[in-house]
């Protein structure tokens, strides 16, 4: 596809993905780190207003004075904005008037495309597509995390699935030496995959699958989350103080363990893939097995052998720069290199993630306590 025919794809694939929705869904934020869909579909189109049209249009008139302040997320040198806590506070304005936006910009950004832009601007706007595919992935935990937390566990009509895990199971040499890391190639990649650089890694064995509800559902029987020696000091304390006794969204009814996905509230599948694991719960079932977590180096190296897609894998690797990384000036290079500090790698993709956003090189991040995204467990020994 063209780049033009990229960004009408991805603008349109967030109103289809947005169609099962009730109005009433839109505005809901039951926790902080959870951004109301509404939000979502107006933020990203703030990206192309802020970005695209503000900078290379001339005599752009915004849409709306007050957008720029309640959408931007965290860009600082976007300038003020809505504290992440508040959004779900908006009534106003409304879905429609989102809606408004998102053609108003659509039109003007096609125009933009339509006028021989610079290879400047190209290069944003396909940062935007690929910016905008992320919120329709982080859509996809937002709105599993705002109907999971409703008394009848609503569903809603979408194609997020997991696949039932091979019998196949077996772990893959990986013989030690020095490896390039890194992307590399003319196709697109975030900054923070930059800085293509030599590792050495010692001999190691992965799994060729992720870890299964069987086996995490025998972790809880024989009392893992019960073990303070199998989990970092910081994990148990946070199991503690919030009462973590399962993976996020299993409930146990009657003796037999259920857990609420989109597609509604059904007994745990021992066949398919634990997810929404925190960093945590990943070390320590890991510590129970007596095996590991790879590192982020590992598993690129060992991605080329491996089936991965369903889930986003926790690594044991701290989100850190690459060797030479640089930030781009201005707002945009706040995208990935201010987050380096107190956050986990995860690698790989998930059911939720957009087709063609995902690549071996790819880095996604987050603080060792989320558990709301599509995360799962890979070993390794």
């Amino acid at each position: 596809m063209t780049l033009k025919e990229q960004f009408q794809y991805t603008r349109s694939r967030f109103l289809e993905i947005c169609k099962p929705l009730k109005t009433e869904d839109y505005s809901v934020q039951p926790d902080v780190f959870v951004s109301p869909p509404k939000w979502h579909l107006a933020h990203s189109t703030w990206f192309f207003e802020q970005f695209v049209l503000c900078k290379f249009v001339e005599n752009y008139q915004v849409f709306d004075e007050d957008f720029a302040y309640l959408f931007n997320s965290y860009y600082n040198n976007a300038g003020k904005r809505v504290l992440r806590p508040n959004r779900g506070l908006m009534t106003r304005p409304s879905v429609k008037d989102v809606y408004k936006y998102r053609d108003y910009v659509d039109l003007k950004m096609l125009a933009f495309l339509n006028d021989n832009p610079s290879q400047e601007a190209l290069d944003i706007v396909e940062l935007g597509i690929n910016h905008e595919q992320q919120h329709q992935e982080l859509f996809y935990y937002d709105i599993t995390y705002i109907l999971g937390n409703q008394p009848t566990f609503p569903t809603i009509k979408n194609k997020i699935e997991l696949k039932s895990l091979s019998s196949n199971s077996a772990f893959i040499k990986i013989s030690e030496g020095l490896y390039n890391i890194g992307h590399k190639g003319k196709g697109f990649c975030y900054d923070n995959e930059l800085g293509n650089h030599q590792v050495f890694l010692q001999d190691f064995e992965i799994s060729n699958q992720l870890v299964s509800n069987g086996e995490f559902l025998a972790f809880i029987q024989a009392g893992g989350y019960q073990d303070f020696n199998l989990w970092h000091a910081e994990g148990w304390d946070f199991i503690q103080e919030n009462n973590i006794t399962a993976p996020l969204y299993w409930h146990k009814v009657d003796d037999v363990w259920f857990h609420y996905t989109l597609n509604g509230f059904v007994p745990v599948d021992k066949n398919k893939p634990v997810t929404h694991i925190s960093f945590y719960e990943a070390f320590a079932f890991a510590e129970w097995k007596q095996m590991r977590l790879p590192t982020e180096f590992e598993w690129e190296v060992a991605s080329q052998k491996i089936d991965f897609g369903q889930l986003w894998e926790w690594t044991n690797s701290a989100y850190l720069p690459y060797p030479n990384f640089s930030k781009a000036p201005g707002a945009l290079g706040e995208y990935n290199g201010k987050f380096m500090i107190n956050q986990m790698v995860l690698r790989g993709a998930s059911v939720a993630t957009v087709k063609n956003h995902s690549r071996n090189t790819y880095r996604n991040f987050f603080h060792p306590d989320m558990r709301w995204q599509f995360s799962g467990i890979r070993l390794v020994k």
